[in-house]
């Protein structure tokens, strides 16, 4: 009975230690005004996630790399912890996933003056180009329109290109988050991105590379996310 006491023990003490004044070292891609290296506070994504984790005196160091390497790194690399933000759809083999620390939109976006008339994803890839990030893994009822119409997908390694290519008339429209694109948008100085319509919005997670300590660091987040009331 006192062993079982003293592993117990053991075990609390290990799971305390293992949080407290630790550093979280994770990789993240450009991706304002959610995350970006030379956006205010590494964007409000970032921030959020900052200031959970300073409930436990644990430090967030955030490396910005290609939305592909990023992934890559905290698979390959034990440095990393993990990867934020992701959608739960595009992130590395066995990772494991927090709730949701902050929320994103997927919508489709026009230029201003352009009419597009459509019922469902389905028909919006038939009869339109559409614009995609090519590095995404989008969700399933995106993904599967665009195995569909292969011919009608106009792709983009990125936001900032997927806006250029959408303002010199590459694509009727684009599908990915309308807050980033606004965001480039001013930064362009261009004030002719419309969103057509919101299709989902979608939970923003930490996804870590599945080991023991990330178990009991996956358990911390939770933890703080459901007491702080974050998503």
């Amino acid at each position: 009975m006192l062993i079982i006491k003293f592993i117990l023990l053991c075990s609390i003490v290990f799971v305390s230690t293992l949080h407290a004044g630790e550093t979280w070292k994770i990789t993240s891609l450009e991706w304002p005004p959610y995350t970006g290296s030379k956006v205010e506070n590494q964007g409000h994504s970032i921030q959020k996630l900052r200031k959970l984790l300073q409930k436990k005196d644990i430090t967030l160091i955030v490396e910005f790399y290609p939305w592909k390497r990023s992934k890559y790194l905290v698979e390959t690399n034990n440095e990393y912890i993990g990867i934020f933000p992701a959608w739960p759809e595009d992130v590395f083999d066995g990772a494991i996933i927090s709730p949701a620390v902050d929320w994103s939109e997927i919508a489709i976006l026009k230029i201003a003056d352009k009419v597009v008339s459509f019922n469902s994803i389905d028909e919006l890839f038939e009869k339109y180009s559409v614009g995609i990030v090519s590095t995404y893994h989008y969700p399933k009822i995106i993904d599967n329109a665009i195995k569909k119409y292969p011919h009608n997908v106009e792709r983009a390694s990125n936001e900032l290109l997927l806006l250029k290519k959408l303002l010199a008339g590459r694509g009727d429209v684009a599908i990915t988050d309308p807050i980033v694109m606004r965001y480039l948008s001013k930064q362009e100085l261009s004030s002719k991105i419309e969103t057509v319509s919101i299709i989902m919005e979608k939970e923003l997670v930490l996804a870590f590379r599945d080991d023991e300590e990330n178990r009991q660091r996956l358990k911390l987040l939770t933890k703080l996310l459901k007491e702080n009331e974050v998503f």
